[in-house]
């Protein structure tokens, strides 16, 4: 009875092989009621569960992959990020040390510009007493001549007026010569000049008139007589010279009107 259900389920076309002997997946649906779609089922079976097993192998591969990149990804892009921050910091510490830069420069050419007025004003306070120095040391010496001139005054007018008779005057009178002109040379050694004013036109600046003569033989102005003797230093005018100038002489019209009023 056995054997009789069991070739009840046995199918007349197979060739003693059970639908159990193929290869399967553990989870196989149920079989379709046509026998002749049998192997087209078992095809797109086989191609579904191909599919299915490669799809899992991609995505465990690509998870894989992803984990791989993103655990290798993760410390290139800390790298990055630290670069950055670095790249960050020197470019504000390169500001602040332009900052610094400029500001020292800035410093600095003040300090030159400063230095250099510097050595301005002490060059000018060097010459201004270089200058002051000079005059003060001009001033002394024209007060010391000064009050050698009219010494130098009485040994030319004893010259003058002495005439020795004897000897012994003449010896005497040799003497204080020889001192007048150790005291001209002197004079002459430290600049001191005497002026010749006469036949020269009268200057105040170097002559002070006392006296005036109206002559014909002089032309107006000019110095006929030298009554005091002046003297220059350098430059400059110890003492002015005390002359006797010429004054214009009579004009012809007035000659004229003298001699015709004497006639009448």
């Amino acid at each position: 009875m056995i054997d009789e259900e069991n070739q009840q389920y046995q199918d007349p076309n197979s060739t003693g092989a059970t639908p159990e002997s193929s290869t399967l997946p553990s989870e196989i649906p149920v079989i379709p009621a046509d026998p002749n779609d049998a192997g087209d089922w078992e095809l797109e079976l086989a191609k579904a569960y191909q599919s299915a097993q490669n799809e899992q192998a991609s995505a465990n591969a690509s998870g894989a992959t992803a984990a791989g990149s993103s655990s290798s990804n993760s410390p290139v892009a800390d790298t990055q990020e630290q670069l950055k921050r670095e790249l960050a910091a020197a470019s504000s510490e390169k500001e602040a040390l332009k900052t610094q830069l400029q500001a020292a420069t800035s410093q600095l050419e003040d300090l030159k510009n400063q230095n250099l007025r510097l050595a301005a004003d002490f060059e000018n306070f060097r010459r201004r007493t270089q200058k002051e120095k000079e005059e003060l040391d001009l001033q002394a010496r024209c007060i010391t001549i000064k009050a050698l001139l009219p010494v130098i005054d009485n040994f030319e007018r004893a010259r003058s007026h002495i005439k020795p008779q004897s000897d012994g005057e003449m010896n005497i009178h040799k003497s204080y010569q020889s001192v007048y002109k150790q005291m001209v040379d002197c004079l002459k050694q430290i600049g001191v000049s005497p002026m010749r004013p006469e036949g020269e036109q009268f200057d105040p600046n170097l002559h002070e008139a006392l006296l005036s003569e109206p002559t014909n033989e002089h032309e107006e102005g000019t110095v006929i007589q030298e009554l005091e003797r002046g003297y220059t230093l350098g430059d400059r005018v110890l003492r002015h010279a005390k002359v006797k100038v010429a004054a214009g002489g009579l004009s012809v019209v007035a000659s004229d009107e003298n001699s015709d009023s004497s006639e009448s």
